[in-house]
């Protein structure tokens, strides 16, 4: 007869008689802010175009500086190189060099002057997975507040250009009018704090890499656990995909719910999960796929449907079922909550946070509306920007890359990731062809300051790497996999930034 003692593995185990250990999850250093929270009252009536303007005129300042080191007092074939202040200042024969923002003419891109002058006639549809063409016809401009000029050259194949993007390219007007690029200049990643200097700004003795300044108080030196912070880890996973038919992935769903809360694993295992100080979550945490309708169920629709608007067609099961994990979750670890493109919010970005009323069971974790401190249940806006274990964090829910994704012919999501923060801006395309609110004040998808961690959800599959700045900056970029189809989670690790994956399987 087979013993608990012969059976391999820390599952089945007869009691020690041992009063076991209670495992305290770490604490978790957390800061949000509110970059791109909107104001209660968002008029639309004012136009789109103000937006780019805006980043020029923020970015323009960098790239010109950039430039100007570059490529002044410059020679090349006895002509000297010179700036040209606008775009309608550059002429035919002179090497001069630019800065404006690049505008993509593609045939392939959805463009709302079409679908106002096609009022009466519908063309063939025009798949808008990808506007990038293989035959060469996409045109490539660069434009500022005086004109639009194209731009030509073998360089522009080697880099990711986008709608949005603020750049120099250096070069000379040939007969048809367009700049033949020799060289191009991005304003590469912004200053970029030390760590703390959100929660502790005094504490860094205000140094920011790219930029010095001068300590404001000598009595203001952090304590060693504050340098070091609580050496826990991020859990970061997007993708959740809770359905209103019976979800194809509902084992996984509780599996990665046991895993989060430790339980039916050993201790050693508990142990290292109760290092997991906070979970975020990045987008699509309900999912649209629902079942096909059949002929009873419409004409069951048609009866129901009163004054324009069908009660039957809102499901109310995936946000109950998104409520009752997150409030079994909720008593033993702190949550933030991004929204996506498929989740209960406003379409536009920046989207605002979803409201606690969706959570009847897990609201009573936020924080109250007069509060100005984060609660243990934090919704928060699509991109989001904070301060976790005194890192600065930017992270979104994969609008901006996915729309990205669409310009270019590469599949490299990682690369695209790198591109927007050399450009200073997490979302380009907006509001061109990723739907934005048209601000006029300020761009907040411009990055004045440069994330240490720099993270995208719901990508099609898991990707990290480490890139550089030259001022020192370095930044943590991760692509989190989409849970619904990958079964996969990431951990990072709050004092290396060190990223693992994991992966839930069910047996």
């Amino acid at each position: 007869m087979t013993s608990l003692d012969d059976i391999p593995g820390n599952l089945l185990r007869k009691p020690s008689g041992k009063p076991e250990d209670e495992l305290e999850r770490v604490f978790s250093n957390y800061k949000p802010l509110h970059s791109f929270r909107l104001d209660k009252e968002k008029p639309y009536k004012q136009q789109f175009a103000d937006m780019y303007f805006l980043r020029l005129t923020k970015i323009k300042p960098a790239v010109e500086q950039l430039a100007f080191e570059a490529w002044d007092g410059k020679v090349i074939g006895d002509e000297p190189v010179k700036q040209a202040e606008r775009v309608l200042d550059i002429r035919q024969g002179e090497l001069c060099w630019v800065v404006g923002t690049v505008y993509m003419d593609m045939p392939l891109k959805p463009n709302i002057l079409d679908d106002v002058s096609k009022d009466r006639w519908l063309s063939a549809p025009i798949s808008n997975k990808k506007y990038y063409s293989e035959d060469g016809s996409d045109a490539i401009m660069l434009e500022d507040e005086s004109g639009r000029v194209r731009l030509v050259g073998d360089v522009l194949n080697s880099v990711i250009l986008v709608t949005g993007c603020i750049m120099a390219a250096m070069g000379t007007e040939n007969s048809n009018g367009e700049l033949e690029v020799i060289d191009l200049k991005f304003p590469d990643l912004p200053p970029q704090p030390d760590r703390w200097a959100l929660s502790n700004p005094l504490a860094t003795n205000g140094s920011i890499k790219g930029k010095k300044t001068k300590p404001k108080d000598e009595d203001t030196e952090m304590t060693d656990a504050q340098v070091k912070g609580s050496g826990g880890k991020i859990a970061i996973v997007s993708g959740l995909g809770f359905s209103g038919s019976d979800a194809s992935h509902a084992i996984e769903l509780n599996l990665l719910l046991e895993y989060l809360l430790g339980e039916s694993l050993d201790p050693a295992a508990q142990q290292e999960l109760s290092q997991i100080s906070r979970l975020i979550i990045a987008g699509n945490s309900i999912s649209l796929e629902e079942r096909e309708a059949t002929d009873e169920d419409m004409t069951e629709k048609k009866a129901q449907k009163k004054y324009g608007y069908d009660s039957s067609s809102y499901n109310a099961l995936p946000s109950q079922l998104l409520d009752e994990f997150l409030s079994t979750l909720l008593p033993t670890m702190p949550i933030t909550l991004l929204p996506g493109a498929q989740d209960p919010a406003n379409a536009s970005y920046p989207q605002q946070s979803i409201h606690p009323a969706m959570f009847p069971h897990s609201r009573s974790y936020t924080a109250q509306p007069t509060s100005s401190e984060a609660g243990w249940f934090d919704t928060v806006t699509n991109p989001w920007e904070g301060e976790i274990e005194g890192w600065r964090v930017l992270g979104t829910g994969g609008q901006n890359v996915d729309d990205i994704f669409k310009y270019v012919g590469s599949d490299d999501r990682l690369g695209m990731m790198e591109a927007m923060c050399r450009w200073r801006c997490c979302a380009p395309t907006a509001p061109d062809t990723l739907w934005s609110y048209p601000f006029q004040d300020d761009d907040p998808f411009v990055m004045q300051t440069c994330p240490h961690l720099y993270f995208v959800g719901c990508q099609p599959e898991f990707g990290t790497k480490v890139i550089e700045g030259p001022d020192g900056q370095v930044v943590r970029l991760v692509a989190v996999p989409s849970f619904s189809a990958t079964q996969e989670i990431v951990l990072v690790d709050t004092e290396t930034l060190e990223v693992t994956k994991v992966k839930i399987i069910a047996v």
